[in-house]
């Protein structure tokens, strides 16, 4: 079987390129033969072109010289085959943003109700319900009661234009990210007779491109030249199987697919919408929302449009991958996420949800029925409170003409208990999330990672094993050979050439210049004095480097014999870990083969050697055992990898069966064998001394010998002298893992990993076994969070499985970036420990935000619940509350969500997917906090005017003049969440709670700016913040008491936990009892099971409620501000009445509102939901995406 090479024309257009006229074929010829496969697409390319060069001539190109890269021939190209890039959807404007946020059920609810509201304000009862509605009203009450409905579509306004702008922003910022992406791929191609590298979008129709492993195709294209080439189509047919081309049978190249194995050339026929990718994107959209959902690469493709695909999956993954080509990936993504529910349910991605969003689901869930049993017990109190006292009491009859002022009673009531819902669920969660990740990643960018999927960076916070790479990762990746053994002497560094039998110099100079990708070189450096740049496979470069050292040069021999020449070549994969190449003798007589490989694999197919005077002798199994100890372990023992360089002659008359790969790799001579130093990185001994610090184990998975292997483990600090852990190669590690049958068993898996430390010789089916045998494992105090790190192919299903998926920027191949989560930039494993610290620092940051909260909100719930049944009425405000709203969602989630990391965080071992959110310490702080709070409050409501001596302010009259007393309450009430804001700063429990506070710049600014405001609006507020001014004794008490959180934190501080057995921890991760058996097997991915509770209908109705609330309870406030029918129960508005608003006044929702909407939406950037979704949407997105 020849090499499957087409002749060349002599027709060359670097000559042709500036020829006039129309090229022989149109776009859509091209595309007709595109859509062709097989058998159907090599009949056609022989009936109407000839063959391959047949298409090259008419689309004036040269297979050889490739392209002349004339500007003017390039734009004669797009005008006529279009351009290789999709264009990106247009990014929605601020308007229809608006229109999209308007749609939220709570807020449509909310707009009934101010509607109503508004109605009844203009309703006068007659005078026969007078006491039932309040009795004397005056003038001014009657006409304030519009002001409330008023309020409330006012509040709407504010909500929909931050929730809109919030989209916006994350918008921009995803197509910022987007773009770098995309800048950064780049493909080979051949222009002027030279290869060069030129980013994907400058790819033309008629460009001659170089194939190799790894690769995504750019765009579709027929081959001309091909070794051994295997594409994976699944992401265009659905079918996983790798399809093998070849000019005979196939040799149709399609966008979007991945290169599996081999190498090759191919002519580019079509690119951007006319390729097979764009044609499927088209019809998907169909107009309008094309990109909308266009934009998940090939796998997402499918997934709706074969049916193939939707069964598809890997390993129980769903393949489900954002293009680094198409311009708006990442935030497709986003909206993916709404568009795929249906196929996120057919197959359990991989990463149904992040370890933090699994907590925060759980918490929201328990704190949401707890508002929930909150709000309709007032709901009912107040209820039986008003009907007993009205029909009961004073025994007045029902009126018909009364019923609106009671319906208003009614509405009045459901608001105060929606309010109290509202304040019991801390939607600034979502917002706090966001924040925390959205700074997070964009600082991330600075330490080489560049992260592609959001929860990842939290997630890394918990990991608690690293299984990572050898080659680039923990080691430099600059190989030089270092020793040789060559013709029966072991030579400690490389021998000059004289010392050599020129005869074997000779072979072997041939063997390594042809046996390897003609892609690899060795440049000239940069800039004097630089080292030799290193381009493609580095295992081939240290080989061609040795080519130089010996004094020869590697390019003549290619020139002799380029690559068309070539006979047969066997590329090298994972299976076979060796390559070889087969070239017909020039005299016709028979063929030579050379091949390279692993040392013991080559060294097992070797029958002879070649000794000192270059002439073969016998090698028998017991000469290699000799030499695997003398020369081979040596060598492994130093750190070396070692390759084994052989050859073989294949004479006589019949042609070798070369489908017989164990046949014809046999009988091999070996001609030397070479050791080849890969130096540890400098930086990552004290990187990975700071993992096993901060509890994370490190794993080495490689495929290198595993004395190599051992020696670089104790190099880099994951071995230690003297400790008992395992060193396995993948042979041992299956037999210890596989039971008779052969399949993997998790029991005896759970024996070996947690001493495993060096897995060598591994395949890529081992790495993932061992990742998600780690991953499903149950031993052990805490279920296991696994990073994995991985630059081939053949990584893909170990970084999908993983929790964190890393791939090499530089070293990694288009198919690991697209598997992976995080890509780093830099390939170096210490940006992975500054990854872990980031993440530790958003969980931390949420943590914090969360302690802050729940302490507010228990004093609201408290207050409110309190307030309403005492009494109708509240002690703070309507407005008031939306301050403090605002104070505690937006404001602290962007203060305490902003704090920059410290190596401090990596002093600590890693949280695990089942320590709770809430540990025992920050509950103490939070009940602690919620004590004096509560106490303060309710003495200064019941006896402030004595202390103040000032007139109380309970009881007033309706719209009397906002009174001394309750401004005092509100600006106490605010001082101490003021104060307590630096408090959350910690959460361990450490004293000093000051420390580092200068260094966080938006903390100190939020603080103070919020301080600032807190005076403008208790001292010019006025009617509309219920406020009057206060002297500066009273503000001195007021902010005295606030300092007394500092204090009062103190003295919290020095109570030890453990002694505070009562204390509940809250927001756990998924125990192992919980998990149903079928959940732990093969198939299945972890399913979050708080989301399954979630799934049940009365939470769902109370997610949807979550928003509903927040801006209700805006409403609810402003209406017991200012409601135009005054109840008699407000006429004696107790103090009870007034917690109720101090309560809400808290309470998280107001701006909450745009946090929760907000929040909502920026979750994780879930796409805002529409109208027709938006209560599961809104669910969906309150807590950052399932």
């Amino acid at each position: 079987m020849a090499n499957n090479t087409a002749d060349h024309p002599s027709g060359n257009s670097v000559a042709e390129g500036n020829h006039d006229g129309d090229f022989g074929c149109t776009v859509m010829d091209l595309r007709e033969l595109m859509e062709l496969r097989s058998g159907e697409a090599v009949t056609k390319i022989q009936n109407t072109y000839g063959d391959v060069q047949g298409i090259c001539r008419r689309l004036k190109t040269s297979p050889v010289e490739g392209l002349s890269g004339n500007p003017v021939d390039l734009e004669k190209r797009h005008t006529a085959f279009g351009k290789n890039f999709i264009p990106p959807k247009k990014a929605k404007t601020f308007l229809q943003l608006v229109w999209e946020a308007l749609q939220d059920v709570t807020l449509i609810i909310l707009e009934i109700a101010a509607i109503i509201s508004l109605g009844l304000s203009f309703y006068h009862p007659p005078g026969v319900c007078g006491q039932a509605s309040g009795g004397a009203e005056d003038e001014g009450e009657a006409q304030a009661g519009w002001i409330e409905g008023a309020a409330i579509l006012f509040s709407v306004i504010i909500v929909v234009l931050v929730t809109a702008f919030n989209d916006w922003s994350k918008e921009k910022q995803f197509r910022g990210l987007q773009s770098r992406i995309e800048q950064e791929q780049k493909f080979t191609v051949i222009r002027k007779g030279q290869v060069i590298q030129i980013p994907v979008a400058e790819i033309v129709v008629g460009d001659i491109a170089q194939i190799k492993y790894g690769d995504l195709l750019p765009a579709d294209g027929i081959m001309i030249q091909g070794n051994d080439l295997k594409i994976d189509e699944s992401s265009l047919t659905g079918e996983s199987d790798q399809v093998r081309k070849s000019l005979e049978k196939d040799p149709m190249l399609l966008s979007g697919t991945h290169v599996m194995e081999g190498s090759g050339r191919m002519v580019v026929t079509a690119v951007g919408l006319n390729s097979q990718t764009g044609i499927i994107f088209t019809l998907l959209g169909a107009g309008g929302d094309d990109e909308e959902k266009k934009v998940k690469k090939g796998e997402r493709i499918d997934t709706r449009h074969s049916d193939a695909a939707s069964t598809k999956t890997q390993d129980g993954i769903a393949l489900e991958i954002q293009p680094l080509k198409s311009e708006e990936g990442v935030e497709s993504e986003e909206k993916e996420e709404k568009e795929d529910k249906p196929v996120k349910k057919v197959n359990v991605t991989k990463k149904e949800k992040s370890v933090l969003q699994g907590k925060l689901t759980r918490l929201a869930v328990q704190i949401g029925k707890a508002g929930l049993i909150m709000s309709a017990l007032t709901v009912i109190i107040l209820i039986l409170y008003f009907v007993i006292d009205t029909f009961g009491v004073q025994q007045r009859p029902w009126l018909k003409e009364c019923t609106p002022i009671y319906i208003q009673y009614f509405v009045k009531f459901f608001i105060i208990g929606v309010t109290v819902l509202v304040v019991a669920v801390p939607e600034g969660l979502p917002l706090a999330v966001t924040i925390s990740l959205a700074y997070s990643v964009k600082k991330m960018m600075k330490d080489n990672n560049l992260v592609r999927h959001l929860d990842a960076c939290e997630t890394m916070g918990n990991a608690t094993a690293i299984c990572s790479d050898k080659t680039g990762t923990l080691t430099m990746n600059r190989m030089t050979v270092v020793q040789a053994y060559i013709g029966d002497t072991h030579y400690r560094t490389v021998p000059e050439p004289e010392v050599l039998n020129p005869q074997t110099l000779e072979l072997m100079v041939n063997c390594i210049s042809i046996n390897s990708a003609y892609t690899t070189k060795i440049l000239p450096p940069e800039r004097e004095g630089g080292l030799p740049r290193h381009v493609g496979n580095k295992t081939e470069c240290a080989l061609l480097g040795l080519v130089l050292e010996l004094k020869r040069d590697y390019q003549p021999v290619r020139d002799e014999i380029p690559e068309e020449k070539l006979y047969k070549v066997y590329t090298f994969n994972s299976s076979r870990k060796s390559m070889s190449t087969v070239l017909k003798n020039t005299d016709g007589s028979g063929y030579r083969m050379y091949s390279k490989g692993a040392s013991e694999i080559i060294l097992r197919k070797c029958s002879r050697i070649l000794d000192a005077s270059g002439q073969p002798r016998a090698f028998k199994p017991k000469d290699r055992d000799e030499m695997v100890r003398k020369v081979i372990e040596p060598m492994a023992c130093d750190g070396l990898r070692t390759i084994c360089i052989a050859m073989r002659e294949f004479a006589g008359e019949g042609e070798p069966d070369w489908d017989n790969e164990a046949e014809i790799l046999s009988e091999l001579t070996c001609l030397a064998v070479v050791g080849i130093e890969d130096p540890v990185r400098p930086e990552v001994p004290e990187a990975i001394s700071k993992c096993q610090r901060a509890g994370i184990t490190v794993r080495m998975v490689t495929g290198d010998n595993i004395n190599t292997a051992r020696a670089i483990a104790t190099k880099c600090g994951i071995l230690h002298p003297n400790e008992d852990f395992l060193c396995l190669e993948g042979k041992q590690f299956n037999q210890q893992i596989r039971n008779d049958k052969g399949e993997v068993e998790q029991e005896r898996l759970d024996k070996v990993w947690p001493k495993l430390r060096v897995l060598a010789r591994s395949s890529p089916t081992d790495k993932h076994t061992l990742v998600k045998g780690i991953i499903d494992s149950t031993v052990g105090e805490t279920r296991q969070v696994v990073a994995v790190t991985g630059d081939g192919t053949n990584d893909g299903p170990a970084l999908k499985k993983a929790d964190v998926g890393f791939a090499m920027g530089i070293a990694g191949t288009d198919v690991a970036k697209e598997a992976s989560d995080i890509i780093l930039t830099d390939d170096n494993f210490t940006s992975i420990v500054k990854a872990v610290m980031w993440g530790r620092n958003v969980y931390d940051s949420i943590s914090k935000f969360l302690q802050f909260q729940l302490t507010v909100n228990v004093v609201a719930v408290i207050v409110a619940f309190t307030g309403a049944c005492i009494t109708q009425d509240s002690p703070l405000k309507a407005v008031q509350m939306l301050w403090v709203n605002l104070i505690m969602d937006t404001l602290a989630s962007l203060a305490l969500a902003t704090e920059p990391p410290t190596e401090s965080l990596l002093l600590r071992k890693p949280y695990g997917r089942n320590k709770p959110l809430i540990s025992r310490t920050m509950m103490k702080n939070i009940l602690g906090h919620a004590v004096y709070q509560l106490v303060i409050i309710f003495t200064l409501l019941f006896a402030g005017e004595k202390f103040f001596d000032i007139d109380s302010g309970r009881n007033t009259p309706l719209h009397s003049p906002p009174s001394e007393h309750y401004t005092i309450v509100f600006n106490v009430f605010v001082m101490m969440q003021l104060f307590n804001e630096i408090n959350a700063r910690k959460i361990h429990g450490e004293r000093n709670v000051f420390e580092g506070i200068h260094r966080n710049l938006i903390f100190c600014s939020v603080v103070l700016g919020t301080f600032a405001l807190q005076i403008i609006i208790v001292q010019f507020g006025g009617k509309p913040f219920s406020c009057t001014a206060l002297t500066i004794d009273q503000w001195l008490w007021c902010v005295f008491i606030g300092v007394g959180e500092l204090l009062w934190g103190q003295l919290i501080t020095a109570i030890p936990t453990h002694r505070l057995k009562f204390l509940k921890e809250a927001g756990h991760g998924i125990t192992k009892e919980e998990i149903p058996v079928e959940d732990l097997n093969e198939g299945t991915d972890e399913i979050d099971h708080a989301e399954m509770e979630l799934r049940r209908g009365q939470i769902l109705w109370f997610r949807g409620l979550n928003r509903i609330q927040t801006q209700m309870d805006v409403v609810y406030t402003f209406q017991t501000g200012q409601t135009a029918v005054p109840g008699a129960l407000r006429r004696q508005p107790s103090v009870v009445s007034q917690h109720n608003d101090a309560k809400t006044v808290s309470s998280p929702t107001h701006v909450g509102i745009s946090s929760s909407s907000l929040s909502a939406n920026s979750a994780v950037a879930a796409a805002p939901p529409a109208s027709a979704s938006s209560s599961t949407a809104g669910s969906e997105c309150a807590w950052p995406r399932p």
